[in-house]
């Protein structure tokens, strides 16, 4: 798949991006050379892979579910304009 002019202006228009004139062939030529490293990915033979789905062996180590006491609420809420015991208060926006 090459990029042209007429892609990159698809990919303008879909990303609500607009690409100076001047750098519209640098990012054309960029673009191309992405598109064809990720063509070289998938001539791969992976067949004899096996699949990673996870790097730790056993899987996750899990930790004790405790109860912790943390100041962070009060902390945070101290910044805040306007608050109400555990929560921000903040102007109505929707009618």
């Amino acid at each position: 798949m090459q990029i042209d002019e007429n892609l990159l202006s698809k990919l303008e228009k879909l990303s609500a991006l607009k690409v100076d004139g001047k750098k519209r062939d640098e990012l054309i030529n960029q673009l191309s050379e992405i598109v064809n490293f990720v063509e070289k990915l998938n001539e791969l033979d992976l067949s004899s892979l096996q699949v990673t789905i996870n790097t730790i062996e056993g899987g996750a180590p899990f930790r004790k579910d405790e109860v912790k006491s943390s100041k962070v609420i009060d902390e945070v809420l101290k910044n805040a304009p306007k608050n109400n015991e555990h929560f921000f208060i903040v102007p109505k926006i929707i009618e």
